[in-house]
């Protein structure tokens, strides 16, 4: 570079590049169509502008496509965007603790076997316990149940649990036990053998 800059010796920092002049005769080699093709929604200004999952107006795949019903799914109102989440620990987990221990959701969130204290904890049944504790979580499974009280602890469920509602069955009705004879039977009428009178 010079010492001093004048106008003999001034040139931009790098390269210019002329712009591309579209529509200025087929003899430029962007004229007519300016480089956008014959016709159609992407010869049209604003058309690059389009959201994602646009599909010209048709109807789009995400809508097209069957829904997941049940409470993994977010479609499957009202169950699916208010759905609860239980966060498990199995009964091994808790052989840890020292004896006459009471296992709360505060102490398990202590110790790392929980993230969160906002959450629902729920006592799995897997693994072996050998100490007598008192476990205090929102639900227990009855395996973990029956391993907790087999080492002479207890178990206090912070949520009652909800009673599932019986199936309607559609079918036959069984037939009831004391159906009314037949016409031309009585209860007491017996067919005797033929040939005996």
């Amino acid at each position: 570079m010079p010492d001093e800059l004048n106008l003999s010796n001034l040139k931009p920092a790098q390269a210019r590049k002329d712009r591309k002049r579209i529509g200025r005769g087929l003899g430029s080699g962007k004229g007519r169509y300016s480089g956008r093709g014959i016709k159609g929604q992407k010869s049209r200004a604003g058309s690059h502008k389009m959201r994602a999952g646009f599909e010209g107006g048709q109807m789009p795949i995400y809508m097209r496509l069957g829904k997941q019903r049940g409470s993994t799914s977010k479609d499957a109102m009202p169950i699916g965007p208010f759905r609860t989440y239980s966060q498990p620990v199995n009964v091994g987990s808790l052989d840890a603790f020292d004896a006459d221990t009471e296992v709360t959701p505060e102490l398990l969130k202590e110790r790392g076997l929980i993230r969160s204290t906002r959450k629902d904890v729920k006592v799995l049944g897997n693994g072996e316990l050998s100490t007598k504790l008192t476990v205090v979580a929102h639900a227990v499974s009855a395996v973990a149940r029956e391993k907790i009280e087999a080492a002479g602890g207890s178990v206090t469920v912070l949520r009652e649990p909800k009673r599932r509602k019986k199936s309607r069955q559609f079918g036959p009705k069984p037939a009831a036990k004391n159906a009314a004879p037949e016409l031309g039977e009585t209860a007491g009428d017996e067919k005797q053998p033929e040939g005996e009178g």
